[in-house]
């Protein structure tokens, strides 16, 4: 009797951990997964309300006193008639009042839409989403340990592996395709390797003005008409409409212009660099940030009241001791979350920057500098978390095995951003009860622990949670092994995102596809 009861016990176990697996593996309602695309974040506030006041007036001191220079005569006539003021040093400057007036006019709960409905992100209140971004120049080789320039067709994998991974909600370009040396040729293939890649809204840059009218041609094309687009536009613009300090692009403007005419959210994105580009002080970073980003709110306004666009300040973060970038560090998790909580005080869709490893391969070093970010990029609310994934060497470096592994960083990231619901049930009072008083004294087995399997944890892909045994017979699997055979098993499969052999023939006839 005594030599069966371990016997027992062992099959006991043995049963609930094949009840476990059992339930692991079922398909979950989208509903009921426990981290999703737009979980509400907002309960980190590195700024209390007094200075986030203080920062929104300096912003406007700044626009007022300062003003931006360069803007395109299209520009400076669109905002005059609005009541901005240009000035004898060629400095647009703009009162208190017409930025309130232009606030008060943009649009708020924002949808990006995916070609595929399922992945369209609404952009509201403090709801979080995280994706790719960035112009890196160079691929990660993990196995040579070596960078070499990146291609379109890196570019097109990139987004294939996007498309499916769980926990990336978006695919902003993340880096350019350097085997194409003419600029407008180059643009028109982004769109075509990132749409063809994934269903999933897709965001992008246009090099000058010439690209723009051919980009939407091709857009039309592959959403089947313009009404078709403009009903539903997957293609956001990112738009560097500002060179810091408080300089406007003057072609990046006329692009922006061409983008709203034809129906394309867009991106303000401001990236100055605090020490270099931007005011050292953090505050001073996100000041800046903000004023610029608030000149184009009267930009875009002026051009077409309620526009879709996304307030994007991404202040960057110097090591001062060099001047180069340090895109992992504290200073720029805590930049990035500032800037979410001045996005919820305008009560705006915002985006910023989280995410980036001055790592240059997925080592340790990458983990703790990718998930800081991330995670208080989550915590504040941050809507649109862009270069979440896949960065290296503060941006010149894309790593498709980084990519990889960043689903997993980014599904433990979310759960934190889920945070910890406290309910009667989840108290857990009478499960104790049950357990403790009349049950086998642990929660192994317990309904309430099988039914929360699925949907209160998050059970990684790629990382290795075995015991030292497990995993010594398992062949000792390494991570980057690891990522490296999911990539191959992705791209080993056809894109689902490609379009159709008709439309496919039509794009091509049209223009100089390079894939």
């Amino acid at each position: 009797m005594t030599q069966s009861q371990p016997a027992r016990a062992r099959a006991t176990r043995s049963g609930g951990r094949a009840a476990r697996t059992a339930l692991r593996a079922a398909p979950l309602a989208e509903n009921l997964r426990p981290v999703r695309a737009g979980l509400s974040g907002g309960r980190y506030q590195p700024l209390t309300p007094s200075e986030v006041e203080r920062i929104h007036k300096a912003a406007l001191t700044a626009l007022r006193e300062i003003g931006l220079s360069n803007a395109p005569q299209s520009g400076i006539d669109i905002m005059t008639q609005k009541g901005a003021e240009l000035g004898s040093d060629g400095r647009l400057r703009f009162s208190e009042m017409l930025v309130e007036d232009m606030l008060s006019k943009a649009a708020r709960d924002l949808t990006l839409h995916g070609r595929d409905p399922r992945h369209d992100l609404t952009l509201a209140g403090t709801r979080v989403h995280y994706g790719t971004a960035g112009a890196a120049v160079h691929m990660v080789d993990v196995d040579g340990r070596t960078y070499r320039e990146s291609t379109l067709q890196d570019l097109h994998d990139a987004a294939r592996i996007v498309d499916q991974l769980d926990n990336i909600h978006f695919l902003q370009r993340p880096m350019v395709a350097r085997d194409i040396t003419d600029s407008r040729e180059m643009d028109l293939n982004t769109v075509y390797a990132c749409c063809s890649g994934t269903t999933k809204h897709v965001g992008t840059s246009f090099t000058d003005t010439d690209s723009v009218e051919d980009a939407f041609d091709l857009l039309h094309m592959i959403a089947g008409s313009e009404a078709d687009w403009r009903a539903r536009p997957f293609v956001s613009n990112s738009n560097c409409f500002v060179v810091p300090p408080m300089k406007f692009a003057t072609e990046a403007c006329q692009v922006m212009e061409m983008c709203i005419n034809g129906g394309m959210p867009v991106l303000l994105l401001s990236a100055g660099q605090a020490g270099a580009t931007a005011p050292a002080p953090i505050a001073g970073a996100i000041v800046q940030a903000v004023a610029e980003c608030l000149a184009g709110v009267v930009y875009v306004n002026s051009i077409k009241p309620g526009h879709p666009a996304i307030f994007g300040t991404w202040p960057f973060v110097s090591d001062l001791r060099t001047g180069a970038m340090s895109g992992g560090s504290g200073e720029q998790a805590l930049l990035t979350a500032g800037c979410a909580q001045m996005h919820q005080f305008y009560g705006l869709p915002g985006g910023a920057a989280a995410g980036i490893a001055d790592a240059k391969l997925p080592d340790m070093q990458a983990g703790w500098e990718q998930m800081c970010s991330n995670v208080m990029a989550g915590l504040s609310g941050l809507n649109m978390v862009y270069e979440a994934a896949g960065m290296h060497a503060s941006l010149l470096g894309f790593c498709h095995e980084s990519l990889i592994l960043g689903d997993d960083l980014l599904g433990q990231a979310q759960r934190c951003v889920r945070g910890i619901e406290v309910t009667d049930d989840t108290l857990a009072l009478e499960t104790m009860k049950s357990v403790c008083l009349d049950g086998p004294g642990h929660y192994l087995g317990s309904d309430q622990t099988l039914a929360l399997m699925q949907t209160e944890y998050v059970y990684p892909a790629t990382a290795d949670r075995s015991s030292p045994k497990e995993w010594a017979e398992n062949d000792r699997p390494d991570l980057i092994q690891t990522a490296i055979q999911r990539k191959e098993r992705i791209l080993a499969e056809r894109s689902s995102a490609r379009f159709d052999d008709a439309t496919d023939m039509a794009i091509r006839s049209r223009f100089a596809i390079h894939m």
